[in-house]
């Protein structure tokens, strides 16, 4: 029983480990800008840069933050390089992220409507 255990943390550790390295490869906002860019497909390094209006340097350490935890992968042909997701279903990662923006934002914004009744029926001071 004790190696079952032992297998089962070890893989479920593994799972988190690598859980956490694709929140970490989105944990930027320049690198979920590049996600959403290559959501519709692959892309020139130079048309992302474009599309981003960044500095090369500063898009090319995130691109490669990005390929290290396997959330885009590149090709090169000639002496362009091509970028595209590593999985189309990282497109629905970033969907669900969305709507759960959303979600929040929809909350926040009745929070704030609730507040501003109450203030509108308390007396004032």
């Amino acid at each position: 029983m004790r190696i079952f255990e032992y297998n089962f943390f070890v893989k479920n550790q593994s799972l988190k480990e690598f859980k956490a390295g694709i929140f970490q490869a989105l944990a930027h906002p320049t690198r979920v800008a590049i996600a959403e860019i290559l959501r519709d497909g692959e892309l020139s390094a130079g048309a992302i840069l474009e599309q981003l209006g960044l500095e090369q340097a500063n898009v090319s350490q995130h691109l490669a933050v990005m390929r290290a935890k396997g959330v885009v992968s590149n090709r090169k042909e000639g002496n362009q390089v091509f970028y595209s997701l590593r999985h189309p279903m990282l497109v629905d990662v970033l969907n669900i992220m969305r709507q759960y923006f959303l979600q929040q934002l929809s909350e926040a914004s009745e929070m704030l409507q609730a507040i501003e009744v109450e203030e509108e029926h308390s007396p004032q001071v």
